[in-house]
């Protein structure tokens, strides 16, 4: 299990397959204020590559490539805010996609603890760390325990997506689930727009 380290983009001829495992850092989480700085891969091998992202440029053509590959399935946890960041900063709108906390919600109706941290460790009994979480992202250099952070944010994502496809599938919800999906690059532009704490679709 190797954790590689990118300056600006992915390498040329990198392939992840049919499906990879996506996260992202950033300075802070509001849209239009706080900078996309680092964007992490996993192709569910035990490998990841951690792309820190020249700004205020962005120019990632790789990386953007891959995100809208219509033959490449992006798996996230809460897909929704790096979905924002990446139409924002990266100018893509990223599909197909797959979010392990929408699947969670959907799934695991018995448990309001659907943070990666509690689904990894019920599901996988793998307890990940979240002390980097509110690092400094935008540092030039990222620290080795940065590092080992943020690819073990992608490196289980595969596995719980194995997981949750199952209990979806035994709780008659996996249409429900893929609509939700195919939805949430639309419901990501929202936030991006504005509407982000609007519920567009209550009747107030």
């Amino acid at each position: 299990m190797t954790n590689y380290l990118h300056q600006g983009d992915l390498p040329d001829g990198l392939s992840f397959g049919s499906s990879v495992a996506v996260d992202s850092e950033a300075m802070g989480l509001r849209f239009h204020r706080d900078a996309l700085t680092v964007v992490q891969l996993s192709a569910g091998d035990g490998d990841a590559h951690v792309v820190q992202l020249s700004r205020p440029g962005y120019d990632a053509p790789n990386l953007k490539r891959l995100l809208v590959d219509p033959t490449v399935e992006k798996i996230f946890h809460y897909g929704r805010f790096d979905i924002g960041m990446f139409a924002i900063h990266l100018g893509v709108t990223t599909t197909p996609v797959y979010c392990t906390k929408i699947a969670s919600k959907l799934a695991r109706t018995y448990t309001d603890r659907h943070g990666l941290k509690d689904v990894t460790k019920e599901l996988l009994s793998v307890d990940i760390s979240k002390a980097q979480q509110s690092s400094d992202w935008g540092s030039p250099t990222l620290s080795p325990e940065q590092l080992a952070y943020a690819a073990s944010d992608v490196l289980n994502l595969h596995a719980l997506k194995a997981k949750l496809d199952v209990m979806l599938e035994r709780e008659g919800r996996m249409a429900l689930a893929k609509a939700c999906f195919q939805f949430l690059p639309t419901r990501a532009l929202l936030d991006v727009a504005g509407w982000d704490e609007v519920d567009i679709f209550a009747h107030g």
